[in-house]
């Protein structure tokens, strides 16, 4: 092993996106450690005032990674350490499909230009997505890191996400001694989050793309700041998968929701998908549709035989927790449903073949 690869505990963490879930909660953990020295939250956005209780000892900075100024800021309180949360995946969330690109990728490209010439500098953690392996019925039946996606994305939050990733390992390449750990999230689900996976699964009616049943693999919000947590201090450095144990279909969600699913043509629901994403309701953009009839699953060995992650939450469990916490009324009572599907499976198995 040599110098670089030696772990170091973090002494100074600067975490982005501190406004919002991942980023705030993260930098309130770290705040709690009694090794981390000093903890800087930055966000071109004010937190809310419960957010802010939260930070503890972590100092809120208001600052905008597309500007200089956070070269400065990573100078001056000497950070060793930074995660990048701060992606936006929802056009609506940044304003606009052209700010959300500028954000994303213009705010990551200025942020690991900053992080490579700051002497501190020894690791940077970054949040991506399983949106970068693409949706194609060519798809493996899981994706392993090193695998190419089928069908490239073209545009969206997982365009964007291929493009920060390449800035991170970029900045890895120029700085033999910064360690670049990039997690790919399974779509993630749990109470707090406002994903558009919770508002799809969230709504009375589900539509799904007719003739298509897709396999759906999650990662409970609580399990996707573990592992951030866990890459700030972990010896191994890369990139990893990162989701929870098993899959389910689309079908058995809508179901295990209470929901009511609909069926529709993909072209009808492209339509249906424009007429809600305007009345701001759930975000069907052309990656939500690969996914409603595609899914992506991923390969998780690397997580656990490399970075020493397990998640706590399994897709069905971490499922089942949000349907839970969010206390949804079922249309369909999923009891009753699960009876005719074993009263009919029992009836299969007595008939002869």
């Amino acid at each position: 092993m040599s110098e670089s690869d030696v772990p170091r505990e973090p002494r100074a963490v600067l975490v982005t996106g501190a406004s919002r879930f991942l980023g705030g909660s993260l930098a309130a953990m770290l705040a709690a450690h009694p090794s981390v020295e000093r903890v800087v939250a930055v966000d071109c956005l004010a937190p809310s005032k419960n957010m802010l209780r939260r930070l503890g000892r972590a100092e809120f900075v208001r600052a905008d990674i597309r500007n200089p100024m956070i070269g400065k800021i990573i100078r001056g309180a000497e950070i060793d350490t930074v995660v990048h949360t701060d992606v936006y995946s929802r056009p609506g969330e940044a304003g606009g499909r052209a700010v959300m690109k500028d954000m994303n990728v213009i705010g990551a490209l200025h942020l690991f230009a900053a992080c490579q010439k700051a002497p501190t500098m020894r690791r940077l953690v970054v949040r991506s997505t399983s949106a970068v392996y693409g949706y194609s019925p060519r798809n493996p039946a899981r994706f392993g890191e090193e695998m190419a996606p089928k069908n490239p994305p073209r545009g969206g939050f997982s365009r964007d996400s291929v493009e920060i990733e390449s800035y991170a390992r970029g900045a890895g390449r120029r700085r033999s001694d910064l360690q670049v750990s990039i997690l790919r999230f399974a779509p993630l689900i749990g109470v707090r989050m406002d994903t558009e996976l919770s508002r799809y699964f969230g709504a009375v009616l589900v539509p799904n793309v007719l003739g298509y049943d897709p396999r759906i693999q999650l990662l409970h919000e609580e399990d996707a700041l573990g592992a951030l947590e866990h890459a700030v201090t972990a010896p191994a450095h890369g990139t990893f998968n990162i989701a929870g144990g098993g899959t389910m279909s689309g079908a058995q969600a809508t179901r295990r929701a209470g929901r009511l699913g609909i069926p529709l043509p993909s072209p009808i629901l492209g339509v249906v998908g424009s007429a809600l994403r305007a009345a701001r309701v759930v975000d069907y953009s052309h990656e939500e549709l690969g996914f409603l009839s595609q899914g992506v699953v991923l390969d998780t060995t690397r997580m656990r035989a490399d970075l020493g992650f397990e998640p706590r939450w399994s897709t069905m469990d971490a499922f089942d927790d949000f349907v839970r916490g969010r206390s949804l009324d079922p249309v369909i009572d999923p009891v009753m449903v699960r009876g005719w599907e074993q009263r009919l499976t029992a009836l299969a198995r007595r008939l002869p073949v």
